[in-house]
């Protein structure tokens, strides 16, 4: 496999550079340089492979010859270890639970693979590698777990002060060992930005060999395709075409993996961005500028994203024809009451509780649906489990949420975090520390 940066086309790395630069010093973000497209029989199929094995066949046609099959196997059967359900609802839509990982959320289909990726490539007697991640809530969580305890590896995880809920908090700061947690004073943006700023410093490069567990690491993205995948196979079994995908957008990594996945031949009708307030793609859909912003709290708040990093890597998924992008992919916002009220009507009609990330997904689908006479099979993504963000429920609701026995015993930890300001040079100075 072969990867350019989106900022220099020409340009070509390895899969194993790309895995531990994240991010090229052009501060493009790497793209491979050629996209297969599955077999029709292998597509048609889908419904007689289990997620493991979906999960090889792609990876195995990305990688191409990055990893050899025996050890892509064994690396995807040891990260890939939990299932990623499609569950159907009383109104007719689907739910795909994407939460039964180590941290309950989306992100440990990437961020498990993604240490493991690295654990193999990397070679005995060299320098410690320093993974560097923002995270707006669940990244963090996913990526402590995924890389607690792995050799000769550093993590260090900036997360905004305040805008994380309580349990995603215990999630980043109460492991020790390898993994040790920055509470900036500022926004994820601001956190995402310090990061960025680290993988191109001359002096960061030359003391460490930094990377990055943020979606903008392609080791991250591969992994999000499968459970796509796995989902087109498990409606395959019901009869079901025509599939639309509502998918709750932050940074674009999860719906830019769906992409890919549609580039790989997933059969996918349509898209759909959910976003909250933090709208900036939304308004670019609707025909409106691409105007990056600053980022606003809210009650979904692993999608308090102003300026998605992964936006890049979509328009060149389309080579920047944003009319054939607007086509597939519709936009989509809300409010916090919105939010809210989704919540109530989604348990009120369906006997089903959804976290707020997952409760704008499902908005987003029932507004395309209420607009659209053509026939679709609608599926939201559940990003996250709703135990993560118990004051956000009403109390007749978050009384039917059974909390999970791993977030059961985080209550039990002490908080471990440096505080840091927004500037570049503290965190410097933190890091060479």
């Amino acid at each position: 496999m072969k990867l350019y940066s989106t900022n220099n086309k020409s340009s070509e790395v390895s899969f194993k550079d790309a895995v531990f630069n994240s991010l090229p010093q052009d501060k493009g973000l790497y793209m491979p340089h050629f996209i297969p497209v599955l077999s029709d029989e292998f597509i048609k199929n889908l419904h007689t492979y289990s997620l493991q094995e979906i999960a090889y066949t792609v990876a195995e046609a990305l990688l191409k010859d990055s990893i050899p099959a025996d050890d892509l196997k064994s690396i995807i059967e040891d990260a890939i270890n939990f299932p990623a359900p499609v569950v159907a609802l009383k109104d007719g839509n689907y739910v795909l639970e994407l939460f039964h990982g180590p941290s309950l959320a989306f992100k440990d289909f990437g961020a498990r693979f993604m240490s493991r990726v690295m654990a193999y490539f990397l070679l005995e007697g060299e320098k410690e590698l320093n993974v560097l991640v923002a995270t707006s809530g669940d990244t963090g969580g996913a990526v402590a777990l995924g890389f607690l305890g792995v050799p000769n590896t550093q993590v260090t995880i900036l997360y905004p002060k305040g805008k994380v809920s309580p349990i995603q908090e215990l999630q980043l700061t109460t492991h020790g060992q390898n993994i040790r947690a920055i509470e900036v004073d500022g926004t994820f943006d601001d956190c995402q930005e310090l990061v960025k700023q680290a993988f191109v410093d001359d002096e960061l490069n030359e003391r460490f060999r930094l990377t990055s567990a943020n979606s903008i690491n392609i080791a991250r993205l591969i992994p999000q395709t499968f459970y796509y995948f796995n989902a087109v196979a498990q409606l395959q079994l019901e009869g079901k075409s025509d599939i639309v995908f509502s998918v709750p957008s932050g940074n674009f990594g999860n719906i830019g993996a769906g992409l890919l996945a549609w580039k790989l031949g997933l059969p996918v009708k349509q898209f759909l961005a959910a976003t909250n307030v933090n709208d900036t793609v939304p308004v670019f859909l609707a025909g409106g500028e691409y105007q990056p912003k600053p980022s606003v709290q809210t009650y979904s708040n692993a999608m308090d994203v102003g300026n998605p990093s992964n936006w890049v890597r979509i328009m060149d998924l389309f080579n920047e024809d944003a009319e054939t992008l607007r086509k597939l992919v519709k936009g989509y916002s809300y409010t916090d009451e919105q939010t809210v009220d989704a919540i109530k009507q989604v348990f009120q009609e369906n006997g089903y509780v959804v976290c707020p990330h997952t409760a704008i997904a499902w908005l987003a689908l029932k507004d395309y649906q209420s607009h659209s006479s053509e026939d679709n099979t609608g599926v939201f993504l559940s990003t996250a489990h709703p135990c993560k963000f118990p004051e956000v429920f009403p109390e007749n609701i978050a009384s039917k949420i059974e909390v999970p026995m791993q977030v059961k015993e985080l209550e039990s930890r002490t908080k471990q975090s440096v505080s840091l300001g927004i500037d570049f040079e503290g965190f410097k100075k933190f890091l060479l520390g």
